[in-house]
């Protein structure tokens, strides 16, 4: 049985998916952008402070379905410019924490203002 995650917390999705998925013990937290949730708002101009929110979008969904980073073994980051990567890599290591869960980063176009996406791969014990 597949169940969709929603929260109030996290940004609402303009596009037709879902902010997680969980089937069995695999948690998918959909793509979240650095958008406040209760403004709809970007926030931040740099990519640390887009980084920061886009992870706290994360982590909203993550604890929607009783997960935390903990549970997280993979996390893909989208970013706009290979030239952010230390300062992505700097406020990532802040908000994430050791022990740190694999992940990808790829180059790509993100629409105006926005700098980074992240999405989240979690295992949950039933």
């Amino acid at each position: 049985m597949r169940t969709v995650i929603t929260t109030e917390n996290a940004p609402t999705p303009a596009a037709p998916l879902a902010q997680g998925i969980r089937k069995g013990p695999i948690l998918q937290v959909s793509g979240q952008l650095p958008f406040d949730p209760a403004t709809g708002a970007v926030v931040g101009t740099t990519v640390a402070e887009q980084t920061t929110q886009t992870l706290r979008n994360v982590t909203a969904v993550l604890k929607a379905a009783d997960a935390g980073l903990e549970d997280v073994v993979m996390l893909r980051v989208y970013l706009t410019d290979p030239a952010h990567l230390p300062e992505l890599n700097e406020a990532y290591a802040a908000a994430v924490g050791g022990p740190f869960p694999a992940r990808t980063t790829v180059y790509m176009q993100l629409p105006p203002g926005l700098l980074v996406e992240i999405d989240a791969l979690a295992v949950l014990d039933d």
